[in-house]
This record gives C-alpha cells, structure tokens and sequence, in this order.
C-alpha cells in the first residue's frame, strides 16, 4: 500500500499544504488542481502513480488546507498564484517535474512554464486549457462580461457559481452515470467555499481569469519551441472546456497524444483507472524515447 504524506511548508509566510507520495529519487509529477477543487481531486490517482514517481499535489492559495488571507492580505491573481507555486517548488528542493493541469491548474502551470522553461520535462493536461476554442460560449460570457465592464451587477451575477447546484454539476455534468461520482467530492469543495471571505476570494480570481486568455500566445510558442512531450486526456462531454481544446494542443505540440475519454469536467471522480493508465503509459513511452 503505498504511503501518502500530508504535509504543509510556509512559503512567505503563507501556509502551503501539499501531498506527496513515492521514492524521494524518483521523476517529480507536479498535480495542480482546478476550481472548486484542491489536492483533494487528486487523492486517488497519487496511490496510482506513486510507485513510480514522487507525486506532489499542492493546494493553492484560497484552496483546500493552504493558508486563505483575505482579498486585503493577498493579490488573488493567476500570477499571484503561481509565484506562490515557483517560490514551494524551491523550497521544497523540486527543480524538474512533469506537470499535471486541470483548469485553475493550467494557468498556473503555464506560467510556471514560461518563468522557468527548462524545469517543465512534460505536461499532461486534464481539461486545463490553453486554447480559445476550449472555452464554451455559455458557461465563460457571464464571466468576460464581468472581466470588461467590472460592475457590482456584473460580479454578482458570478454569485450562483458558488452554490450548490452550480458546483454539484461541475463534478456530474457530462457524466454518463452519476453515480459514479463521489458526492463527498462537492460536498468537501463547498464547506471550503462557505468559509468567510471565500465569495471575495473567488470572485476575485474570477475577474482575473481574462488575464490567462492573454497568456496564450507565449504558451503557444513555449509549446512549439520547447517540442515538450504533451498527453492531452479530456472529458470529451466537459461543458466547460471544450473537446475541441483538447484537439486544438496539437496544433503547436503535433507529437502530442490527445485520449478523448466519455466523461466531465472532474474526469478522475468518474474514470480514474482511464486516466492513471493513459498517464503511466505515456510516461513509460516518454522515458523509452528521451
């Protein structure tokens, strides 16, 4: 059975939790997780590649078991939050690493990326985009409109993402069968968000999101120039980020494997053992090729 450690560091003088499992010496898998999530959504597929590889799984800044300071004490942006992840990579002696990104995740891990090019080895993207045609039309305008106009009106009308219902069908929507998903995995990211200052918090990085658009170009290049090995594995029915931001990597990373997997937005709640094998043998054909 494998052991997996729970562990917390202060990086400026901000708690970070993070989980971590596997040989101390082993190829680092970075796992950085999506809204409304934490670690948490990685705490079965750590088990799974753990005997191979030093898995890390970190909580953002705002998430999970990670310090959450208020919108006053901290700059709730994208590049806030993966100057946070560059600074606990450091300091917890992690200089080359695979990256596993799902929607928050990818624009931290693509900062990441562009600071530091040379520490990305690989890049596993699970529904974390990087392209304009995975953004679904219904789901993303409430929250450009808020991003151009920066209202009360505007903001408030992102309130209901912070419900129950709106994050209870992130993790079903696109399922073919329910019940196949955890309900403890919703119920654990809405305690989070009822905390005090939460609605602040993630109102914030919402209106930030538009920055990430920004963004994409240099990733664009990073991608075409750096040729990293790239496995892209997508709820294809995820009405969030589209199937076809999967399909759209490969434009700029054409050796990139793209597994098209019938599920949602939380694809490792209905098919984990899909993901966990498309990600070690894609890591075993990567090692046999480098």
């Amino acid at each position: 059975m494998v052991t997996v450690h729970h562990r917390t560091v202060s990086v400026d003088g901000l708690d970070v939790f993070y989980r971590e499992a596997g040989p101390a010496d082993a190829p680092v898998l970075l796992l950085l997780h999506g809204y409304p999530s934490s670690s948490h959504m990685f705490r079965h597929l750590i088990p799974a590649l753990a005997d191979r590889y030093r898995v890390i799984a970190p909580d953002h800044i705002g998430f999970g078991r990670s310090a959450a300071p208020s919108v006053d004490e901290f700059e709730y942006t994208f590049a806030a939050l993966a100057r946070v992840t560059g600074r606990f990579l450091s300091t917890i002696g992690v200089t080359q690493y695979t990256m596993y990104v799902q929607d928050y995740g990818a624009p931290v891990g693509w900062r990441l990326a562009l600071a530091d090019p040379a520490a990305v080895v690989g890049v596993i993207s699970q529904n974390g985009n990087a392209y304009e045609e995975g953004f679904v039309p219904g789901f993303w305008d409430p929250i450009w409109a808020d991003a151009a106009e920066r209202t009360t009106e505007t903001r408030d009308a992102l309130r209901p993402a912070l419900g129950r219902e709106a994050v209870e069908w992130q993790y079903t929507h696109g399922v073919p069968d329910t019940t196949t998903v955890d309900p403890d995995a919703w119920e654990h990211d809405l305690a989070l968000l009822a905390r005090p200052g939460q609605d602040d918090v993630q109102l914030t990085l919402f209106r930030d999101y538009t920055t990430n658009r920004d963004l994409y170009p240099a990733v664009h290049a990073w991608l075409r120039t750096s040729q990293v090995p790239v496995l892209v594995v997508w709820g294809r029915n995820d009405e969030i980020f589209d199937a076809a931001g999967a399909e759209a990597f490969t434009r700029d990373a054409p050796h990139a494997r793209v597994d098209l997997i019938d599920g949602g937005h939380f694809l490792l709640e209905s098919h984990l053992d899909e993901v966990a094998d498309a990600i070690k043998g894609w890591l075993q054909a990567s090692e046999r090729s480098a």
